[in-house]
């Protein structure tokens, strides 16, 4: 897995060298920042323009680039003994999965699991994140619904945000010992139906000057500050 950006790659090796496998530059690097990745006694490599170019697929490197170990997802018996997790119902989009786990990591979720898909893009999901992604626990599960029974019959209250649910005003904050599965839909699909049905409650955010529209990411955050202050 490559990743590449000077704030990332300057957290990966802060927080979690043991993921380096390689180290890349397409630049000079001052030397007492260069010291601390030789001590890492991993390969460096000097990389030209286009190579860099090719790797970041065109992306702003500024110069910096990580081979990290395969991204190791959570086991999901792992999850449910947490206490407030995200789900993400469909998504894919890597700049809002990116920018919801971020979110997620800073206000105190546990876990999150994206369900209804086969694969994500990964790499682009630390690298959009800034590094969360790393320290999230994160896994895949195959049908939303499917998730949703076996959360439910693990004692987990089932949230989700619709258009027509309860305005988050009227509704109660999360107490700690609860134990609470947000679920969140893709802009544009929203929770799938079938889920939708085995909610225990559906929350919105209720929007001024007749606007009903939000980015989920920016959703997400609203939805998660509210439910946990």
């Amino acid at each position: 897995m490559i990743i590449y950006g000077k704030q990332i790659v300057l957290y990966v090796l802060d927080k979690h060298p043991q993921l380096i496998e390689e180290v890349m530059f397409s630049k000079e690097i001052e030397p007492k920042l260069f010291s601390k990745f030789l001590k890492l006694g991993k390969k460096i490599i000097k990389l030209d323009n286009k190579k860099a170019q090719a790797l970041s697929k065109g992306g702003n490197h500024q110069g910096f680039f990580l081979k990290l170990s395969e991204f190791s997802y959570t086991p999901i018996k792992d999850i449910k003994d947490m206490n407030f997790i995200l789900v993400l119902d469909g998504l894919t989009d890597v700049g809002n999965i990116g920018a919801i786990v971020r979110t997620a990591y800073s206000l105190g979720v546990e876990g999150i699991v994206a369900s209804n898909v086969k694969t994500l893009n990964n790499q682009g999901i630390v690298r959009t994140s800034a590094g969360a992604m790393l320290d999230m626990p994160f896994t895949i599960y195959p049908k939303s619904v499917d998730l949703a029974n076996e959360l439910s019959q693990y004692g987990f209250a089932l949230i989700g945000a619709t258009m027509d649910g309860t305005d988050l005003k009227k509704y109660g904050k999360i107490e700690k010992d609860d134990k609470v599965a947000l679920f969140l839909g893709s802009e544009g699909e929203g929770i799938s139906p079938k889920v939708a049905k085995k909610l225990d409650l559906k929350v919105s955010i209720g929007m001024e000057h007749k606007f009903d529209s939000l980015n989920v990411s920016v959703a997400a955050g609203i939805l998660i500050y509210n439910l946990k202050k």
